[in-house]
């Protein structure tokens, strides 16, 4: 519907919605003028285009903290998922936003990796946002190299406390938590102990274990839970906040509630597949196991509704996809050839790759918010506003992602139309990244995303995806409190400063 331009005080009403925020639900109009919320409220003025939102659910556009998209590998290739291909899906379901990786490379500067990788990433039609990868922290790296990368609005480092060649000693990762200290920086950490999956897995290929379940055998929850323990350890060490990346079980995320009773600024995130999947989809028939490897493994069944319940207390506060897609046809055809493996035997007897050499990562961009709506609302396990914060307003307060994340007036205009009724099953077919698989596929579904409004302008409309490829913006990250040090250090010896001067 339309209404003449002198008569509009709107740029697009939506109509009639039951507006979810972070803290509460209720019914309003939302006026959208200039990319932004102009007002809620019920019989707003018109606007100049005009949506009827009675019987659907709006909520702030998903942001998606962790994905991997069109990342290059150190050997010079890049990952299959483009940034116009990957946006496309993530505003399909319902994502305005993200945060991907920029990565670095041991005996690399990071400057060189990084102008290239900002520069794919301007085909994105989804707004986003960077981590930047530690893999060699160099006195050059973190005393010029991510101050400039900070001042630039990059303003949190990723690192692996697993993999080769992406780990960091301890000794190093210390170095990572004193730089981000001083730039006012979060670090997010992978944490899983490489030395005891390396014994594990030379141990199971001794014996001729190869299949997909004993990538899981490799990775058991214990050593997510010492390296947990350890990297929070030694943020508490320097004071410096720090977030857990993809928790998969119960006893990792133990340890963050442990930390955050004693004071501790640390945050947890999940992630759709250790909430729905299982040791059981590792060892499905034919090879299909494979498409469900991801680090850390998936857990037996019984798992996930531990970790459905850390999510309830608020232990685990962000859902992020870990989006990392690459096609089945090309793990089967060239393995170990992409992804994160550990070493070791590449391919078993019939041909495919051993567990070990199967590239980590499942693709699930599109798929994170309908699949957490119709799990946890849907079924009752979580309400609209637990919803939004897990989702969207979580991310933005812990990125420091201003503008995003909320349904306010000056907040921008992203928003999700949802009809919490419509039922479908997830089909690869009807997705729009560019991986040949999804873990989900013939999931039965309650709630779809029917509109999504990136920045006041329809992206997506009934599945068809409207915003064009390089009309997302990089969101630069200003320096923001919730990331302060707590001022707290072991026995008031500030060891960061000090060797800082």
């Amino acid at each position: 519907m339309t209404t003449p331009a002198h008569d509009r005080d709107f740029d697009l009403v939506v109509r009639g919605a039951l507006v979810a925020t972070a803290a509460e639900t209720f019914e309003a109009d939302i006026g959208i003028k200039d990319g932004r919320i102009a007002a809620l409220g019920r019989g707003l003025r018109p606007g100049a285009e005009e949506i009827d939102a009675k019987g659907l659910v709006v909520t702030p556009g998903g942001i998606d903290p962790h994905c991997h998209i069109e990342e290059p590998s150190e050997g010079g290739g890049v990952q299959e998922e483009s940034f116009a291909s990957g946006s496309a899906a993530a505003l399909a379901g319902g994502t305005t936003s993200f945060i991907c990786f920029v990565p670095q490379w041991k005996g690399h500067p990071i400057a060189r990796t990084a102008r290239d990788y900002e520069e794919r990433a301007k085909a994105s039609r989804a707004d986003y946002s960077f981590h930047q990868i530690i893999t060699d922290p160099t006195p050059e790296v973190l005393e010029r190299e991510v101050p400039a990368l900070v001042a630039r609005g990059i303003r949190s480092l990723k690192v692996f406390l697993t993999y080769d060649p992406l780990r960091l000693t301890d000794a190093q990762y210390l170095e990572v938590l004193a730089t981000a200290r001083r730039l006012g920086a979060l670090v997010t950490v992978h944490c899983e102990n490489f030395d005891a999956i390396g014994w594990r897995i030379r141990a199971l290929l001794k014996a001729g274990l190869t299949d997909p379940l004993q990538h899981a055998w490799a990775r058991p929850p214990v050593v997510e839970r010492e390296a947990t323990h350890r990297a929070i350890a030694l943020a508490e060490l320097v004071d410096q906040p720090i977030q857990i990346f993809h928790v998969s079980c119960d006893e990792a995320a133990e340890e963050i509630a442990r930390a955050r009773a004693r004071g501790v600024k640390v945050w947890g995130e999940t992630c759709p597949q250790y909430l729905t999947l299982s040791t059981e989809d590792l060892a499905r028939p034919d090879f299909a196991g494979a498409k469900v490897v991801c680090s850390p493994a998936l857990r037996a069944p019984g798992e996930r509704e531990r970790v459905w319940a850390r999510i309830a207390e608020g232990t685990l506060d962000v859902v992020s996809s870990d989006h990392c897609g690459f096609s089945f046809a090309t793990a089967k055809r060239d393995p170990g050839s992409s992804g994160y493996g550990q070493g070791g035997a590449l391919a078993r007897a019939d041909g495919m790759p051993a567990f070990n050499a199967i590239p980590n990562g499942v693709p699930g961009i599109e798929t994170r918010l309908p699949v957490l709506f119709s799990e946890g609302v849907s079924k009752g396990r979580i309400d609209l506003p637990t919803f939004v914060r897990l989702t969207s307003a979580n991310a933005a307060r812990l990125f420091g992602l201003a503008g995003k994340g909320t349904l306010a007036p000056g907040a921008d205009a992203d928003l999700v139309l949802w009809d919490p009724a419509a039922e479908r099953r997830i089909a690869n077919a009807d997705l729009h990244h560019a991986i040949d698989y999804t873990p989900w596929e013939g999931l039965a579904v309650k709630g779809w995303p029917v509109t999504v409004i990136r920045r006041g302008a329809v992206a997506v409309r009934d599945g068809s995806v409207l915003a064009r490829p390089g009309s997302g913006r990089f969101l630069a990250r200003d320096p923001y409190d919730l990331v302060r040090p707590t001022g707290r250090v072991p026995d008031g010896f500030d060891a960061a400063s000090v060797l800082r001067g």
